[in-house]
């Protein structure tokens, strides 16, 4: 009974030895997020795009705020010439521009930023996509993320596909932005002719 008892517990491990020798290699990646960002044209023409619209908007605001500058300078020394209650007149006036400059330096950084998160917020959710499809065709089983919010604490360098992922993420834009270019000049060429 018991030679029985060790063949059958000498079969099961030689069994159990044989099945762990099958489990196949997985095939892991990550990409540093933080240097995909930085070198993906499409998230670097967002930030430019944005940029040029805070300068541009800023410089309007600016000039506002200049002139109220200017006007509270000329309040100081029309103040005693004009009395008492022209000063306080004019003070409260120049006080309600104050706060409504204020409130448009305000409501201008709110837009900018509602309106950049969510070109941003498109912009990750479609490299997220593409990763993943990416991972797919590739036939990865995971691939990770590094960099400002790192879920990898550490890897091997040559597991890093950040620059194979930037190379056709860029690929990918340059595309579709040559692409958009056809479109428009076709329809350009029908409103000519049309004329």
């Amino acid at each position: 009974m018991k030679k029985v008892l060790l063949i059958i517990a000498i079969s099961i491990s030689v069994v159990a030895c044989n099945k762990t020798g099958e489990v196949k290699e997985v095939k892991t990646a990550y990409v540093d997020t933080s240097v995909l960002m930085k070198e993906y044209t499409e998230a670097k023409d967002l930030e430019a795009k944005y940029k040029a619209q805070s300068e541009e908007k800023g410089r309007q605001l600016e000039a506002e705020i200049n002139r109220f500058k200017q006007d509270a300078a000329n309040f100081q020394s029309q103040a005693q010439a004009n009395g008492q209650e022209w000063a306080q007149k004019k003070g409260a006036e120049l006080q309600k521009r104050e706060q409504q400059l204020s409130y448009a330096q305000q409501a201008l950084a709110q837009q900018l930023q509602q309106e950049s998160g969510s070109e941003m917020d498109t912009l990750v959710s479609g490299v997220k996509k593409f990763i993943k499809a990416y991972g797919k065709e590739k036939g990865y089983a995971y691939i990770y993320g590094t960099g400002d919010a790192a879920s990898v604490l550490y890897a091997e360098e040559k597991y890093d596909i950040t620059k194979d992922i930037v190379k056709a993420l860029n690929d990918k834009y340059k595309t579709a932005a040559k692409t958009e270019d056809k479109v428009e000049e076709k329809t350009e060429a029908k409103t000519e002719e049309k004329k």
